[in-house]
């Protein structure tokens, strides 16, 4: 008999979240962010946490609003974007943040949920990546506290290659368009980002779903086997899907907006 992995709401989902864990975070932007689990996760109290995503949200939104209330202690993403506070918190040494190429971030996590320890990437050869030297936290007065140590570089065909770790996390914290009671999950579009590589990642995997419905073995995106906990959304909180920019520049003055 198939496990039934819903669970009554968000906070019920991470009632065994304690100060420290660390964290997958799926979504791109703003697109596909687990929002109604990101704001539980805020609502318990949980500091100290480490954060693994493509970003770190935007002020006053997604992860931003954790942030904000200092509850982050380390990132590790593939940009900062427009986050004010994110940059704030970086180059005023309040957070480590370790910056990684997109490619290689969602790598990390998909050969973290595969079992396999560590792979060999030509993303970021001669660059500081492989190099070291990145700032991972700064002093109050700007300077480097902690940098990054060098990566191991080997050729293989004649081409330079930077071995990069496999990342795991305690939680991932996903959302789904739609899934059914025993954790399989469909996503929509660009949604798909980052959400089925964060849960292959985690120890346990917390996914918020749209729409609670019966599915079809071959329209599956990723298999109940990595989702731990489901928790559907009411068509209210299903229905938020915040923009990260609606433009992308400034209008002329005086011209119809």
């Amino acid at each position: 008999m198939r496990k039934d992995k819903v669970v009554a709401t968000a906070l019920e989902a991470l009632a065994d979240v304690r100060d420290g864990a660390s964290f997958a975070v799926g979504g791109f932007g703003l697109c596909g962010i687990p929002d109604v689990l990101i704001q539980a996760l805020h609502e318990s109290g949980v500091r100290g946490i480490s954060v693994v995503s493509n970003n770190c949200g935007v002020d006053g939104g997604g992860l931003g609003t954790l942030l904000a209330d200092r509850r982050i202690a380390r990132v590790t993403a593939s940009y900062i974007g427009d986050n004010k506070e994110f940059a704030r918190q970086y180059l005023g040494g309040e957070l480590e943040v370790e910056l990684t190429p997109q490619g290689s971030l969602a790598e990390r996590l998909r050969a973290g949920g595969s079992g396999i320890p560590a792979f060999y990437t030509p993303a970021g050869v001669g660059t500081p990546v492989a190099d070291g030297g990145l700032p991972l936290r700064h002093a109050p007065d700007g300077s480097v506290a902690l940098a990054s140590p060098p990566k191991e570089v080997r050729e293989f065909a004649g081409r330079q290659y930077v071995l990069e770790h496999a990342i795991t996390t305690d939680y991932a914290l996903i959302r789904a368009a739609k899934g059914d009671r025993h954790g399989n999950l469909v996503f929509n579009k660009a949604a798909r980002n980052f959400n089925p590589l964060a849960a292959m990642a985690a120890r346990i995997a917390i996914a918020e779903v749209e729409e609670l419905t019966e599915l079809d073995p071959d329209e599956v995106h990723l298999p109940g086997v990595f989702v731990d906990r489901v928790v559907a959304l009411t068509p209210e909180q299903a229905a938020v899907k915040p923009v990260e920019r609606r433009t992308v520049s400034t209008p002329p003055e005086g011209s119809a907006s």
